[in-house]
């Protein structure tokens, strides 16, 4: 092989990347082209050049940036968030411009005014660890970064990333100080909470948001009506459908807001809290979407009712639970993770955060793993979780799914870890006529700025219009 003869460099690099950039493009082409083309000149350069760095590429919803000290790049990066966070409050959360961005210390090839190599892959990799207004460093990048009093950094650990051979240590940058003046914002979704009696005497809290044709939501593995719209998924889907239909959430038997003291979590007893919440509310025929075991829920719900469902959406879902899938191995993953609930329900520890979080969503950073076990510990205590995660895994309906009759969408994620995008396909293959859309990614529970939850809201909508 010919040895390389150009020019090659130590640099940081930072790689700063638009959250949802195609969902705001879609909301408002001209406006977002406007406001971003305003962040770039008002914002972003003048910020890289106070922090003497270089910007040496442009992307539509991105930018790479040369510095030639670590402490440079993260401090431009810290104030960059800082200033788009203030002028997010310009803007409603619907349309306001954030950012990731990650930033590496690599060697690089010098080609012109551009630059390649491992130093700009890996900031890449890093931006797309980062939640949307947060910073994510590469391990070498600490080495060298002087202690300050503003940051603090958390250690996510070493991280596998794509098309890096090795695992890559991963920090978190945290300012120490948040804006002054600047509430939390709170999602704008009004909802109207109440509550009613199942046969066997369970009460069952449920909410109802916007105005139109019925789409019931079916409560899935652990909701709490109070606190659900801060996992992205569960608030977008209500977003995306409230201006046109009315959407119906609940918190199932043994969870959230409603009764906490059940001993019946069956397939039987969830089809029965569906359908006394339809019932509660007077509809003849609804819409359902069901994800995870909701779409077990809602499937066999439409199986035995045909001529009370309109449209049937199924995601990340399975007709057969871990138990019932003709496995030992898949028996004794049940059983594993059944035993690290009853251990390590609710603990703040580390461990036990990222291996909850890990089933569900292993592209999350330690915010949002924290932020989805904190809503499982708030949803239901110990026992009932371990309960409820035992009946999903041995609930059934493969001899069901034939007797559905209302049109059907399935999706599902190819490389779901906590629901086999192989069970999504066969739920999709035993319902007539059903359509199936695989989903790219490989989180259960689809982050903010997931591709595929874009594409999964937008074909949700499509399909219910």
């Amino acid at each position: 092989m010919a040895q390389f003869q150009g020019q090659r460099k130590l640099a940081a690099i930072l790689a700063a990347d638009v959250v949802g950039y195609s969902r705001l493009m879609a909301l408002d082409e001209l406006g977002t082209h406007s406001r971003l083309k305003d962040v770039l000149a008002e914002v972003f350069r003048p910020t890289v050049k106070r922090h003497a760095g270089r910007i040496f590429k442009v992307m539509g919803d991105g930018a790479l940036v040369e510095f030639a000290s670590v402490n440079n790049a993260v401090d431009c990066a810290v104030e960059l968030q800082t200033l788009l966070e203030r002028e997010e409050q310009k803007n409603c959360e619907d349309i306001a411009i954030k950012m990731r961005i990650g930033i590496s210390l690599g060697d690089v090839i010098v080609a012109g005014t551009d630059l390649f190599g491992n130093g700009v892959n890996v900031a890449a990799r890093m931006e797309s660890l980062a939640e949307p207004g947060a910073v994510c460093v590469s391990g070498n990048v600490l080495e060298h970064l002087n202690k300050s009093d503003k940051v603090t950094l958390v250690d996510l650990g070493p991280c596998l990333v794509k098309n890096i051979p090795q695992p890559v240590q991963v920090f978190q940058v945290r300012r120490k100080q948040k804006l002054h003046n600047t509430p939390a914002k709170t999602p704008s979704i009004e909802q109207d909470i109440k509550f009613c009696k199942t046969p066997d005497g369970v009460q069952i809290a449920y909410a109802t948001t916007g105005q139109g044709p019925p789409v019931v939501s079916v409560s899935n593995w652990l909701t709490h009506l109070e606190i659900d719209f801060t996992i992205p998924m569960r608030r977008e889907l209500v977003r995306v459908l409230s201006p046109n239909k009315q959407v119906i959430r609940y918190d199932a038997r043994g969870s959230g807001l409603s009764d906490r003291e059940v001993k019946d979590f069956s397939l039987d007893a969830s089809v029965l809290d569906l359908t006394t919440v339809i019932d509660a509310l007077g509809l003849e025929q609804v819409s359902l979407v069901g994800q995870s075991q909701g779409a077990a829920i809602a499937a066999a719900f439409a199986a035995r009712n045909p001529d009370r469902v309109n449209k049937l959406v199924l995601c990340g879902g399975y007709a057969r639970g871990r138990r019932m899938r003709g496995s030992k191995g898949q028996i004794a993953e049940s059983d594993a993770f059944i035993t690290m609930i009853r251990e390590g329900w609710g603990k703040e520890l580390d461990a036990y955060v990222r291996m909850f979080g890990a089933f569900f969503m292993p592209d999350a950073n330690v915010d949002q793993l924290s932020g989805f076990t904190d809503l499982q510990r708030k949803a239901t205590p110990p026992e009932n979780a371990a309960s409820i995660q035992l009946a999903i895994d041995s609930i059934d309906i493969s001899t069901e799914l034939s007797n559905v009759q209302a049109s059907t969408l399935v999706l599902h994620v190819r490389e779901d870890a906590r629901a086999p995008f192989e069970e999504g396909r066969r739920m999709a293959a035993g319902i007539p006529n059903a359509r199936f859309v695989p989903l790219e990614g490989r989180n259960h529970v689809m982050l903010v700025d997931d591709p595929s939850l874009e594409r999964f809201l937008n074909e949700v909508s499509k399909f219910l219009e």
